[in-house]
């Protein structure tokens, strides 16, 4: 967490036992999710009934990248609620739950792929197998004819227009993949 945890007692006296479990139970979402910015916990006895004790409403909230992650369980005061630990426990596990359904559509996001270079054929040696490309920075780069995609390296002619991957090879920078453009869209 960015921002140390902050622990609120309303209504009750603070306890050390508590906040231990509390701090406990932040720590393993903070272990979970490295992106918490804060998490604020805050503890409160609802209601004093003298037969069957105080409801305690415990509420969670955690800030994350783009997004506050709240919970409270006030909609749901359930008889188990009389005891301040089960109210935390099911707190944080409402709170882990949200979290791990942001941290999945997070992971999920489509990442941005790089368009490959492009650049046009220089010139191709039929006969060796291999051939040049004048990339658009100007710089020529090595191929060779295994490394055409789907058209044919016979086909590729000096001044067509083609897309490549680039990577270092043993002579220096070459294309690792080379694909003819068509006359509206990739041809491979």
């Amino acid at each position: 967490m960015k921002l140390p945890l902050q622990i609120t007692f309303r209504g009750l006296e603070s306890s050390d036992a508590l906040e231990a479990d509390i701090r406990e139970r932040a720590e393993k979402l903070d272990r979970f999710s490295p992106d918490i910015m804060s998490c604020r916990a805050v503890v409160e006895a609802r209601h004093k009934h003298h037969e069957d004790g105080n409801l305690y409403q415990v509420r969670v909230d955690l800030t994350v990248p783009g997004r506050e992650i709240v919970t409270s369980r006030e909609r749901d005061l359930h008889h188990s609620h009389t005891d301040a630990y089960v109210a935390v426990r099911d707190a944080f596990e409402e709170v882990r739950r949200q979290l791990e359904d942001y941290e999945r559509r997070r992971r999920q996001q489509v990442k941005a792929h790089e368009v490959p270079a492009h650049g046009r054929i220089a010139r191709v040696n039929l006969d060796e197998g291999f051939g040049f490309i004048e990339a658009a920075d100007g710089r020529e780069l090595y191929f060779h004819r295994n490394s055409v995609l789907r058209a044919s390296f016979e086909h590729l002619r000096a001044g067509q227009e083609v897309r490549f991957d680039e990577e270092m090879g043993e002579k220096g920078p070459q294309a690792s993949t080379v694909r003819a453009v068509g006359k509206h869209h990739l041809a491979g």
